[in-house]
């Protein structure tokens, strides 16, 4: 029980998510003062924290992968691909409930934006990963390979989704030539939202946490298996 305080609270701080996502009064004399965001709204709690959550889990990977590459461990390299796998799943549900946002607030699913180019590139490089790994049948030249393009992966994500998006015109939030949200800034979000939507990056972190795990033991019982 001891040990599984933490899904516990993963779960706990979900059905917070949820019920108060669904439930809180939304601030519109700030948040859509310069938007036409309204109901839709609503997404943020599911959309943002959903991405929060992959960044740390591709992370986490990373961490694993840089581990792998100076000790050259089984288990190193399992859980480098295990985060790896979540994040993407992870990566996917955000643009998913990207596309349904764009669609009530620019009209279209797909609008071509920066933003939405930079995820979808960066998406790609990472169904790289997984293609390259199983194109090496050798275990330990695989997990050495994974582990230098796992490295590279990270640091083009990261330029990708954060850095150019905001260098050039996007009708996403943060971009050059957006109208902005002033409810969605940094330090400038709205309390009413704040209560709700950091308790909600923890608890995606740790539902994709949760299900990393589950991976990690299905890995370990293949190669148990060999």
């Amino acid at each position: 029980m001891r040990r599984n305080w933490w899904k516990i609270l993963c779960v706990l701080l979900l059905l917070y998510t949820f019920i108060g996502g669904f439930l809180v009064k939304l601030p519109y004399e700030t948040a859509y003062l310069t938007s036409n965001l309204y109901e839709t709204m609503r997404n943020f709690f599911f959309h943002v924290p959903m991405w929060f959550g992959q960044m740390i889990l591709l992370f986490v990977s990373l961490v694993y992968a840089v581990i792998n590459l100076s000790k050259n461990t089984i288990e190193s390299d399992i859980k480098a691909q295990a985060f790896a796998q979540t994040g993407t799943i992870f990566g996917a549900l955000g643009l998913l409930t990207g596309s349904i946002w764009a669609k009530h607030t620019w009209g279209s699913w797909w609008n071509n934006d920066p933003k939405q180019l930079g995820v979808a590139i960066a998406m790609m490089i990472y169904l790289a990963y997984f293609i390259l790994r199983s194109a090496v049948t050798d275990i330990d030249k695989r997990a050495r390979i994974s582990a230098v393009y796992n490295v590279f992966a990270f640091f083009i994500y990261i330029p990708l989704i954060m850095i150019l998006p905001r260098m050039v015109e996007s009708l996403h939030p943060g971009g050059q030539g957006s109208e902005g949200n002033p409810g969605l800034s940094g330090s400038s979000l709205d309390p009413s939202l704040r209560v709700i939507f950091w308790p909600a990056v923890l608890g995606w972190t740790l539902l994709g946490t949760w299900i990393t795990t589950l991976w990690i033991r299905i890995r370990k019982i293949e190669e148990k298996s060999y």
